[in-house]
């Protein structure tokens, strides 16, 4: 570990127990607070400036910027409620989180058999497989951080939050090894879909070419397992309600490539409907489309 690795650490260390000891309710209006005045003068606001200009051309400058500001007070807040996801619980108000769709579950419950739980960075992402254990337990795909300390620290809050001995699959090809292994075992898997992968597959998205990974496509196709969508709207500080839906039809037309296309087409339509009831909830922040 370089110096400056392990100063980064330390710094996360002292900044996760000054969020625990505030609560869960200050902490994400902290965390809220500061993103929301600083992240729209930092110049990854502007990518997020031309993906909404281009997704959403009917949105003026001033509804662009107030939405960004929102995904800005999101991420903030976002941060600002890790230290607590193990201590949120379903309630009907306050800190927590209501379950809608719960019937979504139960197929998964009655018998085993793999199955995909699929979202997007909305909301506080973070909930959705702390509410999707409250019945059953995925285990998921995650990106590494090059800081090894800190990784190792977001992995234990998760794994807390979780209560379940799950394992966390890093993005990548030993990583895709070990969640396939794990799904043809018959295990349960959440994967974020929402991102660019340039040597995915081109579909649409809010009606622009976007490359997307097919990987829960091929894998879907290849178990004929369940895919549920599922996603999280931010009500207040650390308050949300989560949301699985119905399993997305499986095409079976006998041609792979077109069935590929078509199950990844409907994830990222699913993604955009959700997007487009509460863009404020999403990461604009990253670069989805080609520049042009």
């Amino acid at each position: 570990m370089t110096a400056l690795h392990r100063i980064e650490a330390a710094a996360a260390r002292a900044a996760l127990r000054t969020l625990r000891a505030l609560g869960p309710v200050r902490a994400s209006n902290l965390g809220g607070a500061v993103a929301r005045s600083v992240g729209p003068m930092l110049p990854v606001s502007r990518v997020a400036d031309a993906n909404l200009r281009a997704a959403m051309p009917e949105l003026d400058a001033a509804a662009r910027r107030g939405i960004v500001r929102g995904v800005w007070d999101n991420l903030g807040r976002t941060l600002g409620e890790l230290p607590h996801l193990a201590d949120l619980r379903p309630s009907p108000s306050g800190p927590g989180w209501e379950l809608v769709g719960a019937e979504a579950l139960q197929p998964l419950l009655a018998q085993p058999g793999p199955a995909i739980l699929f979202s997007g960075h909305i909301g506080n992402w973070e909930m959705l497989p702390v509410a999707a254990a409250a019945g059953v337990p995925f285990h998921s795909m995650y990106r590494t951080i090059e800081n090894r300390e800190i990784d190792a620290l977001l992995l234990d809050l998760r794994r807390r939050a979780m209560r379940y001995d799950v394992q966390m699959f890093a993005k990548g090809p030993n990583g895709a090894k070990q969640a396939m292994k794990h799904l043809m075992a018959g295990g349960r898997l959440g994967m974020l879909m929402d991102q660019k992968m340039n040597d995915g597959i081109e579909a649409r998205f809010f009606g622009r070419p976007a490359m997307t990974a097919p990987a829960l496509a091929v894998l879907a196709l290849r178990l004929r397992c369940p895919v549920i969508p599922g996603w999280v709207q931010r009500l207040g500080p650390a308050r949300f309600r989560v949301t699985c839906e119905a399993p997305l039809a499986l095409p079976d037309t006998g041609d792979r490539n077109v069935d590929v296309g078509t199950l990844t087409q409907a994830m990222n339509d699913t993604l955009e409907r959700w997007i487009r009831q509460r863009p404020e909830g999403w990461l604009w922040l990253h670069r989805r489309w080609p520049k042009g």
